[in-house]
């Protein structure tokens, strides 16, 4: 069981940087100024990397579990799975919106991905403790840009205020799911090899109402929350994300520069 655990935990950490590294990078070109444009698309190219390590580690175990099938490769694992395959939060493959909800979205992602990173450098399992220990490097200032944003446009004019007031009604009840253990997050603790996400709820609460208090931003009361994401169970918007991320290697198998 481990073997698998550690397969589909490792596809999930790379699913999620994946689809938010191609949401974000859709605003390359299009940001409100060049400096954060360039920020942004930089920061996609980070949780690009990530998602790259993650799979690459996924084909390993996989090639070594099932020696006599088919190789798989990190490529594969990218642009070869179905929509239900993937184990992205829901969050993640929502659409951008305007600059305030882009910049909710990372802050409530990095939030988790820096709490996460900081647990998995102790990980038992050596390649996911030294990935998580190299990530965090980046997630750091992810977490530093993203709130610094937060704070500008909640505490800003009362346009920018109201936006991102808009941003947390839209995105509040999708962060929820990234606390709730799917089965294979389970069987990664139950491993020893991976972070229990319940664990990790009450300090990115206490970070967001930090940041949103800066903000003047109103942290939602508790409710309910949107989930299905890491079973496979996603919005229509994956869909469209994975036609047109997958178009190359689905219309010309086995292409190669």
């Amino acid at each position: 069981m481990s073997s698998q655990a550690l397969i589909n935990y490792s596809l999930y950490l790379a699913d999620n940087t994946l689809i938010l590294a191609q949401r974000n990078a859709e605003w390359c070109g299009h940001g409100p100024i060049l400096e954060q444009d360039i920020a942004l698309t930089n920061i996609s190219l980070d949780l690009l990397g990530q998602s790259r390590s993650f799979y690459q580690y996924a084909a390993t175990l996989i090639n070594e579990a099932n020696p006599s099938a088919t190789p798989v490769s990190e490529d594969s694992l990218a642009f070869r799975r179905d929509v239900y395959d993937f184990k992205n939060i829901l969050i993640t493959e929502l659409p951008n919106g305007d600059w305030g909800n882009t910049i909710l979205r990372q802050f409530f992602f990095s939030a988790y991905q820096f709490l996460l990173y900081q647990q998995m450098k102790q990980s038992s399992d050596a390649t996911l403790a030294a990935i998580a220990e190299k990530s965090l490097k980046e997630v750091t200032y992810h977490l530093r840009w993203s709130s610094e944003w937060v704070i500008r446009l909640g505490d800003g004019t009362e346009e920018s205020h109201d936006r991102m007031t808009s941003a947390v009604e839209n995105l509040w009840s999708f962060t929820g799911e990234v606390f709730e253990a799917a089965p294979f997050e389970k069987d990664a603790v139950e491993a020893g090899f991976g972070i229990d996400p319940a664990s990790l709820k009450s300090a990115w609460l206490e970070k967001v109402t930090e940041i949103f208090t800066e903000a003047t931003l109103a942290v939602p009361p508790s409710g309910w929350m949107q989930t299905g994401g890491k079973t496979g169970k996603h919005s229509e918007y994956l869909g469209f994300i994975l036609a047109e991320m997958q178009f190359l290697q689905r219309a010309y198998p086995d292409a190669s520069w």
